[in-house]
């Protein structure tokens, strides 16, 4: 089964996927300086680059992600670094941004992503007002979940991400946030389905 939850809400969440060409979380954030094997001053350089790049093509999110056949979050996370480029998607890539060096394209295909985030982007009022959305709302959205599809949870790996936007009975300019993930459910954990077990010395 396939969970859709959908937001509603005042203050247009694309406004982050813009603030995200100029707010530079990830110039060298904790969350990546902790792991040896990421080079936070590369991964910052490369995301700058490519930013700059899409901003000088004159593109949207969402025109880059009609043209790579993705959902438009999905084309931000793969230029900010938290997705791996593919090479079916990096050839498209390059038609639709040609300034793109090879080099970056590489690294954005061949590297794997470490999918973190600095704590401080929870101070940038947009991404804290849909973190509040979802931990208010969060003890509600688990008690439907297990009503609707039983004992688990949405999967964030088998999942998908699209931010647009409607119009309000006002006149107002609304958001529409959809999660798309496939549910997961517990298992019993019965020792006959257990294939390695722990060794009992």
């Amino acid at each position: 089964r396939t969970l859709h939850i959908v937001m509603f809400s005042m203050r247009p969440l694309q406004l982050l996927l813009k603030r995200a060409d100029s707010f530079r979380f990830f110039n060298a954030p904790p969350s990546l300086r902790s792991y040896s094997s990421v080079n936070a001053t590369e991964v910052a350089e490369r995301v700058s680059r490519v930013l700059a790049e899409k901003s000088s093509a004159n593109l949207s999110y969402d025109d880059l992600a009609a043209s790579l056949g993705v959902t438009n979050a999905y084309a931000a996370q793969i230029l900010l670094g938290q997705a791996k480029l593919t090479p079916t998607t990096a050839k498209k890539l390059k038609i639709a941004i040609p300034s793109i060096s090879e080099t970056d394209l590489e690294s954005m295909t061949n590297d794997f992503p470490m999918r973190s985030f600095d704590e401080d982007i929870l101070k940038e009022p947009n991404v804290y007002r849909t973190y509040e959305a979802i931990t208010h709302n969060g003890e509600a959205i688990k008690a439907i979940i297990n009503e609707q599809c039983g004992d688990g949870i949405m999967s964030a790996i088998d999942f998908y991400l699209d931010v647009g936007t409607t119009t309000g009975k006002h006149g107002e300019k609304r958001v529409v946030i959809t999660f798309n993930g496939k549910f997961l459910p517990f298992v019993e954990q019965t020792a006959d389905d257990n294939g390695a077990p722990s060794p009992r010395d």
